[in-house]
């Protein structure tokens, strides 16, 4: 007989900082929620000068693809609206990834950022 049952289980998990994963329909509807959102903020100009990014973007297979494309984002980002406009667009992309990657992913706090 099996003493903690898989709800019970997840429930004490997530409890101590283990939080349950994701479902199949939240991670896609999620990845493609986050996946808008980087499109939108190229623009018009982003597609135009910096192709290969909105390539990228399109057609990242899954979420961590997407997590690793910030920085190509930032990049392209810097280069149309400034470091600061682009820093500002990307951490509120940033934030969307909250609850949808491994714990190994999630974005720490920097001390640089203040």
């Amino acid at each position: 007989m099996r003493w903690l049952k898989p709800n019970l289980r997840s429930s004490i998990y997530g409890l101590l900082g283990n939080p349950v994963e994701p479902t199949e329909s939240i991670l896609e509807n999620g990845t493609e929620d986050i996946r808008e959102s980087m499109l939108i903020v190229l623009g018009e100009t982003g597609p135009k000068h910096f192709p290969q990014v909105t390539r990228r973007i399109r057609y990242a297979s899954d979420i961590q693809a997407l997590w690793y494309l910030r920085g190509d984002l930032m990049g392209a980002l810097a280069a149309i609206h400034g470091e600061m406009a682009a820093r500002e667009k990307v951490s509120s992309i940033t934030r969307q990834f909250q609850g949808l990657l491994p714990n190994g992913l999630n974005s720490r706090p920097s001390p640089l950022v203040g």
